[in-house]
């Protein structure tokens, strides 16, 4: 039977397995919200588009599939584009749907109104387009979801006319997905060239990025057999225990790692950009060869000093290498050098921004083995990411590329919608609370357990720093916070401010049992009161 489109677009979606959708109704977009709980789908209202945008990207980080938000024409995507473009550098399958007005090159003046509203849109996503027919509408839903599985995972925008949403449409073929293309995969010539290095090669090493999350049980597998010294970046955390005794960590920003890197033969990338926000530095280091191995052809075009560029996912990579019975099982590299690196580079991590690491060991110390933790662009998460390492991956998700505030509180949210159950932490500097305050309200609304950790220092402690190593005095570093406790319980959630690292490990454990979430103010004097 005929529906206005916009109520076959949510039919669509949840046939194609969506169960959530993040967003914010208005007259605009509302044809999207036309029996939209006749599909079995749950709509989280978000308290503004950017929130929904980033709880759509939690969710999809916790999930693997993909987060998709409504929202409406002009303001609607462009308060939602900051969240696009941290999905874009941060690979993550986000479907945002807009509408958008049916004609805009004889007029001016109407509500919402954009010059290029999917041109807009095309800076930070993989790609923008507009749907002029339902079967288009329908064509570009199955393209955007076939999309994600088959490549890299960036996102995707749609913009439908208003007048269209509300005419009526037949549904959609349910027969009408686009045929899966496989994935690119490694050629024989190429694994065993890969295979000839690793057997001549002494000091071989490994850097594994986010794109490697997928083959981490076959990444273990194969360091069992073949153990080589390894890297990680910051997404790849966890793909490697923490125990295992050949690894560097996500250290690759320390200066000096550039050595480690250039006293290896052979060094092998997968699933990682070898970025700036990698790296912090111009170049890796490596002097002798290096191989890249991605899924994204770009990327490998991108890479500078490679030596052997792979195109191939992290999982067929490390399946095929695994099972290989003919690898060496010794090196060159000695655990006592890489225990004495690592306690070097922690102290040096502590020494940069003092009092934080105390603080991640006394975290690190309580959290659950599932914990999911979702941290902001704040001082403790820099420090967090160097020294707490984590036993699983993907459970550490943080805005790497983009490097947005206001992050970790919706992309938080997004995550515990997605893992009613089991804990999930948000970790948010006092300055980046202030970008997305509001959202508490959607946390306390769904009564999730949420432990809201506020690293309060008074001030944007990194640009103070920053201006202060460049010789510039500082200015406009410093924001009058509220009383952050008093503004939770407004929202109506717990709050607490404990004064000890004990105190603060008991907060942590009881909000995960809450009902609601729970606000936890911390500053820098907990340490020195511990």
């Amino acid at each position: 039977m005929d529906k206005p489109l916009g109520a076959q677009i949510s039919r669509l979606l949840a046939d194609r397995g969506v169960e959530v959708i993040f967003g914010i109704p208005g007259v605009h977009n509302v044809e999207l919200y036309r029996g939209i709980e006749e599909t079995g789908i749950t709509h989280v209202l978000a308290r503004h588009e950017q929130g929904a945008g980033f709880m759509a990207d939690g969710y999809a980080r916790a999930t693997g599939r993909p987060g998709v938000a409504y929202v409406i024409t002009g303001p609607g995507l462009t308060n939602i584009m900051t969240p696009m473009g941290q999905a874009y550098s941060d690979s993550v399958p986000l479907l945002v749907i807009s509408s958008c007005l049916d004609e805009t090159a004889a007029r001016r003046g109407q509500l919402h109104q954009m010059r290029d509203q999917e041109g807009a849109a095309r800076t930070v996503c993989d790609w923008s387009e507009t749907a002029r027919t339902a079967k288009a509408a329908y064509a570009l839903v199955n393209t955007a979801l076939h999309d994600f599985s088959a490549a890299r995972s960036r996102p995707k925008h749609i913009s439908v006319p208003i007048a269209l949403l509300g005419a009526p449409a037949a549904a959609p073929d349910p027969c009408d997905v686009t045929a899966s293309e496989g994935r690119p995969a490694i050629r024989d010539s190429e694994f065993s060239a890969i295979k000839a290095l690793l057997r001549k090669a002494r000091r071989p090493l490994l850097i594994l990025g986010g794109g490697a999350v997928e083959a981490a049980n076959k990444v273990r597998e194969f360091l069992a057999r073949c153990p080589i010294a390894v890297f990680t970046t910051y997404a790849g955390r966890g793909i490697v225990p923490s125990d295992y005794p050949f690894l560097f960590g996500s250290t690759l920003a320390r200066n000096d790692s550039a050595r480690v890197i250039g006293s290896a033969d052979l060094v092998v990338a997968v699933g990682t950009e070898l970025a700036e926000v990698d790296l912090w530095r111009d170049r890796l280091g490596h002097t002798g060869e290096l191989v890249h191995v991605d899924i994204d052809s770009a990327t490998l075009r991108n890479a500078s000093g490679v030596s052997k560029r792979v195109r191939s996912t992290a999982q067929e990579f490390f399946d095929r290498l695994a099972s290989s019975s003919d690898l060496p099982d010794t090196f060159d590299w000695g655990v006592d050098q890489v225990v004495q690196v690592r306690q070097q580079w922690r102290a040096d991590v502590d020494a940069e921004r003092p009092g934080i690491v105390p603080v991640c060991d006394a975290l690190a110390e309580i959290m659950p083995n599932d914990a999911m933790i979702y941290s902001d662009m704040t001082q403790f998460a820099y420090v967090a990411k160097e020294v707490w390492d984590m036993d699983r991956p993907g459970h550490w998700h943080h805005p790497y590329g983009f490097g947005t505030l206001g992050y970790a509180l919706p992309a938080a949210i997004g995550g515990a919608v997605a893992r009613r159950g089991l804990p999930t932490l948000c970790i948010i500097g006092d300055y980046g609370l202030h970008y997305t305050m509001a959202e508490m309200g959607v946390a306390v609304e769904l009564e999730l357990p949420l432990p809201i950790l506020v690293w309060d220092n008074g001030k944007l402690k990194e640009i103070e720093d920053c201006m202060v190593s460049s010789q510039i005095a500082p200015n406009a570093v410093v924001a009058r916070n509220p009383d952050f406790c008093k503004l939770a319980e407004a929202f109506g959630a717990l709050a607490t401010a404990p004064t000890t690292l004990v105190d603060l490990q008991r907060a942590v454990l009881a909000a995960f049992d809450a009902k609601g979430p729970t606000l936890i103010h911390v500053t820098p004097e907990i340490v020195g009161d511990a």
